[in-house]
């Protein structure tokens, strides 16, 4: 994939070099357990890569498809006024894994590469992690310092939460 258009150099390291943080970036990283089974890591998967789950954040997703794939344009809004113009850089759909990332374009709040991906691990259990490594790219978001790496976290916990109530997994926080 050609990094040309995106704000960062380490386009797909999220799936290539899991935990991988460039220097001058924060890296986040959590991980939600949804409950168990087959069933529920079908339902899960399906939701994230349509984007259901964000959908059901209650931010506005604008995307040039129905699924997640590489290529695809997505613009997240937050309350209306931000636009996060984004491109998915990979997907991967596997029996226990499945997921995409994708990574920032111009205009976004922020600079970097996000990845939300299901996983059924050996005993069952289906778990959502979510990874990113960023930087703020925008004024408002360097000023808002530590209280915007708050709500990156936040978002990543309540990505958990909901798409947990969306599966009908485990009510855990």
């Amino acid at each position: 994939m050609s990094s040309e258009d995106f704000t960062y150099a380490d386009v797909g390291a999220t799936r290539d070099r899991p935990g991988f943080c460039p220097p001058g970036f924060r890296p986040l990283h959590v991980r939600a357990r949804l409950g168990e089974g087959e069933p529920l890591f079908r339902r899960a998967a399906e939701a994230v890569m349509t984007w259901e789950m964000h959908r059901a954040m209650g931010v506005g997703v604008d995307a040039s498809a129905e699924r997640a794939a590489p290529e695809a344009q997505v613009t997240i809004t937050l309350a209306g006024l931000i636009r996060a113009p984004c491109r998915v850089v990979w997907t991967v759909e596997e029996p226990r894994r499945a997921g995409w990332a994708y990574g920032t374009l111009p205009g976004h709040p922020e600079c970097g590469e996000e990845s939300f991906v299901v996983d059924r691990t050996g005993d069952g259990t289906v778990w959502l992690t979510v990874s990113a490594f960023s930087r703020a790219a925008k004024w408002y978001a360097r000023a808002g310092g530590p209280a915007t790496r708050g709500l990156q976290q936040a978002y990543a916990r309540r990505c958990g939460v909901v798409l947990r109530g969306l599966c009908g997994g485990a009510a855990e926080d």
